[in-house]
Formats: structure tokens, sequence, C-alpha cells
């Protein structure tokens, strides 16, 4: 299932790649800072990650970002190694998810020095003040995928 982890790891950092091309230099976001699509619900917000989740540690050092694309690039080849053993699809392309999620930001930390975050959604009076993007959702999804289709045996009820 190597290849098939592969094909989705290419697919997610093409897309996320190619989103944040958009918002960079075709939206100009990072000189606008927004754009709003369809308030609350979806706007685009120009974010510059350069720590962790929600923007944890930003303040740290520039050692940081070293470590953290480190991190990703050893998290991908995880990924990969568990998509290559994975008895089920659907456990390949996840593992393929996280891996190009995780690459998509680690070619920002190493191109930008920070994660471009764009992405902006509120709903039903909560007004989320926080940016995502694109290798967020292929890394969630993967994630989510993992924990609910790895297992080969069917769940006992």
């Amino acid at each position: 299932m190597t290849r098939l982890t592969l094909i989705a790891a290419l697919f997610w950092i093409i897309l996320d790649q190619a989103s944040k091309w958009i918002m960079l230099l075709v939206l100009d976001l990072d000189r606008v800072g927004q754009v709003l699509v369809f308030p609350p619900y979806l706007n685009f917000i120009m974010g510059w990650n350069r720590g962790i989740n929600f923007g944890l540690f930003a303040d740290s050092p520039d050692i940081l970002r070293y470590a953290l694309i480190v991190l990703a690039v050893g998290v991908s080849i995880w990924m990969i190694a568990i998509g290559r053993d994975s008895q089920r699809k659907i456990a390949a392309i996840s593992a393929g998810s996280i891996a190009g999620g995780a690459l998509g930001n680690a070619i920002d930390r190493l191109y930008h020095g920070a994660v471009v975050d764009f992405l902006n959604m509120s709903c039903c009076g909560i007004n989320n003040p926080y940016t995502f993007n694109i290798a967020d959702i292929g890394i969630f999804a993967g994630v989510f995928g993992l924990l609910l289709f790895s297992n080969d045996e069917k769940p006992k009820l």
C-alpha cells in the first residue's frame, strides 16, 4: 500500500501549497489581511503561525522552527511505514494524509519561516479567533481515518 500512501501524501501537499499560493499571490492576503467569503461561516484571514497548534510557543527561538521541520519529516516517514504495512486502503490513505499535511506545513516553515494559515470558520454564535489551512485538514482527516479504520478486526457489538 506504499504507492497509495504516497499518492495521498502528494495530493495533500499539492492541494495545500496551491491553496497557499492562491492566498498569498493571487488574493494578496498577507497584505489585505482578510477576505470575507461567507461570514461568519467561512473567511480568509491571514495568520503566520511560528509555533505549534493555536500559536503556542510562537515566541520561541528559531531553533523550534527547525525542530518542527525535523519532527514533520520524522512523522511523515513513520506514516509512510504505517501505510506500507496497512492491510486496508483507507488506513494507507489516512497515513498519507497525515504525511502530506505535515510536509505541507514543513515546506511553509522552510520557505516562509512560519506556517501559512488562512481559513477561519465560525458558527452558531461562537466566534472562532483561530485560523488553519488545508494541511491541517489533511492531518485531522488522516488521524480520524487511522483511528476509525486502521484496525483490521471487525468491531464487536
